[in-house]
Order: structure tokens, then C-alpha cells, then sequence
């Protein structure tokens, strides 16, 4: 603005302002009502007339004594390149960079993004550089996350214990977590999930999950082993294979219906579509890849962990009693 130019002509900045506003931006000078709708009626000068540099130096700006004179006469008009709308974030000015990340998972690629951004990127004196928006509640619930997990993992301990009153069955039982997450995360491979709060939350739900199952097997194991021992028929390691036989084999139809329902119950998940379908895809994803490989575990791997656990217990029965 040339403010003693616009004096010359008795004009204020305001008042050249207003016009540069109604004339370029369009300034908003009454609403029209139409039924419960209302419409603000905007004007501003046609684009035939504003589109270049040379039209907007001839807008005309009335004085108060009549005069109208060019807006060239009254301001320099340069074209600058500058953000749409000043920001601020804790009382600083701010530029906001909105990045769609497509393919990918949000955390790692920011991680990546924050390398190469910092080896090429420098920053002038007063300047900071903040990564927010997703990846933000993303590290937050990664937070939470580190406290929530140990925790749940305890208390799933201390309820096994309590159920089975033997540490030993508690770590049977937990054997599973470790065999569920390969299925987990070969079936979030097989669907190209990226890792995400939905699929974290899978995760968790899926250790409960696993505990039933699991619980279930050795209950029956145990319930077989104990007839055979009441019988006074556990004298020997054949012996304890036949109980094992019994509990796994025989009594494989409920094992199956139990894992059946569950399978019944979320795979109708992965074909649901609507609101909130996406995220409920990802909570069920894991917990379907890691039932299927918990279950292959309870089959084939319990039954040898437990013929090894009982086994010391039998050889030590046939000891006493063979011994004088």
C-alpha cells in the first residue's frame, strides 16, 4: 500500500482494502432466504476482469470527493506465492503438509519419511518440523500398547493359574501365543494388512481366545490321564501314550465344534461390507490366521509337550513301586 498516495486522496488503508476485497475476493453484502435455507449473496468483479495483473491495476477506487482513481496509483500488485490460510499450532504459525499413504503402513513409512526428510532437509533458525495427524494417535496407542499387553498377558496368566492351579498348565496353555501369531501374520501377509490399531486389538483379543482353546485340549487330557491313574492303569510310558490317545484322538469331535463356531462366527467378517467394515476385517484377520495355527498346535504339538511333563511323574510312579 502506498499510504501517502492514498492520504493525497483522503483515503484510509481501509478504504482501499474494501475494495480490493469486494473487487477480487468477493465480499458477502446480504442473504437471501429461500424457505428454511438461507444463501449468502456474494459479489466481486467478473473474471474477465481480474484475471491478470494489468486489469487489477485499473480497478477504480472512489474518493470522498468524487474522484476515482486507479488502484496502481494507490498500491504495488505483485503475485506471491504463499499458504491459503496462516495457521497457528501453540501460538506459533504453522504450515500444514497432508500426505495420503497408500500401500503402506503409517508408521513405518513416517519413520522412513523422517530419515530422508532430516538428511536432506534444513531447517532455517526458528523453524521445527512435527510429524501429527495419525501417525501421532498412532504413537500414542503404540504407548499404551507397551503398558497394556504386559498387563493383559499377566492377567490371563494369573486366570489360567487360578483355573488349573498348576504353573506348569499355565505355560502348556500359553504355548499358543506364540504358534497363533505366526498364523496372525501369515494371513495379514496373505491380505496385504498393514499393521494397524485394528489389527493390534485382533491380537489381543485372539490371547483370549487361544486360552480357551487351549484349556479345552489339556482338560481333556488330564481328565483321560486321571481315569487311567485312578484305574491303577498309568504304570508305564505306553500307558500314558493310550491316556493320551484317548484325551486327543477319541475326543477330537468337540475340539473341531469348538473351533468350528468360532470359524462361523468371524469368517462371515471378512466378506461384511458397510460402516466400519474395514476396521472389523482387520480385528477379525488375525484372530482367524491364529485360531487355525493354535488349533493345528493343540492336535499335534500338546499332546508330545504333555507325554513329556507326565512322563517324569510315571517313570517316578514305576520306580516306587519296582523298588523294595
Amino acid at each position: 500500500m502506498k499510504r501517502e498516495e492514498a492520504a493525497r486522496f483522503e483515503l484510509s488503508v481501509g478504504d482501499v482494502n474494501d475494495i480490493i476485497e469486494s473487487a477480487i475476493g468477493g465480499k458477502n453484502i446480504s442473504t437471501t432466504i429461500e424457505g428454511r435455507e438461507r444463501y449468502p449473496v456474494n459479489v466481486r468483479y467478473a473474471r474477465e476482469l481480474r484475471d491478470n495483473l494489468t486489469k487489477l491495476s485499473r480497478v477504480l477506487v472512489p474518493t470522498p470527493t468524487g474522484t476515482q482513481v486507479p488502484l496502481y496509483q494507490l498500491a504495488d500488485i505483485t503475485l506471491r506465492t504463499g499458504p491459503s490460510m496462516i495457521k497457528n499450532e501453540e501460538g506459533f504459525l504453522a504450515g500444514f503438509l497432508y500426505v495420503d499413504v497408500v500401500g503402506r503402513d503409517m508408521g513405518r513409512y513416517v519413520e522412513e519419511a523422517k530419515r530422508v526428510v532430516a538428511a536432506k532437509v534444513q531447517l532455517p533458525a526458528g523453524y521445527r518440523l512435527v510429524w501429527s495427524g495419525q501417525y501421532e494417535y498412532l504413537q500414542r496407542v503404540i504407548e499404551r500398547l507397551w503398558l497394556v499387553v504386559p498387563i493383559t498377558l499377566f492377567i490371563v496368566f494369573l486366570l489360567l493359574y487360578f483355573n488349573t492351579g498348576s504353573i506348569a498348565k499355565t505355560v502348556i496353555i500359553l504355548l499358543a501365543v506364540p504358534f497363533s501369531a505366526i498364523g496372525a501374520i501369515w494371513l495379514l501377509y496373505v491380505l496385504n494388512y498393514n499393521m494397524s490399531i485394528a489389527v493390534w486389538v485382533g491380537l489381543i483379543a485372539l490371547l483370549g481366545v487361544d486360552a480357551e482353546t487351549a484349556v479345552f485340549m489339556l482338560l481333556y487330557l488330564d481328565l483321560a490321564y486321571e481315569e487311567r491313574k485312578a484305574k491303577g492303569k498309568m504304570k508305564s510310558i505306553a500307558d500314558l501314550k493310550e491316556a493320551i490317545e484317548d484325551g486327543a484322538v477319541k475326543r477330537l469331535r468337540p475340539k473341531v465344534m469348538t473351533v468350528g463356531v468360532m470359524f462361523m462366527g468371524l469368517v462371515p467378517i471378512m466378506w461384511s461390507t458397510g460402516a466400519g467394515s474395514d476396521v472389523m476385517r482387520r480385528i477379525a484377520a488375525p484372530m482367524i490366521g491364529g485360531i487355525f495355527t493354535s488349533f493345528i498346535l493343540e492336535l499335534l504339538v500338546y499332546p508330545a509337550i504333555y507325554e513329556i511333563w507326565k512322563g517324569f511323574e510315571v517313570r517316578r510312579l514305576a520306580s516306587a513301586e519296582t523298588a523294595p
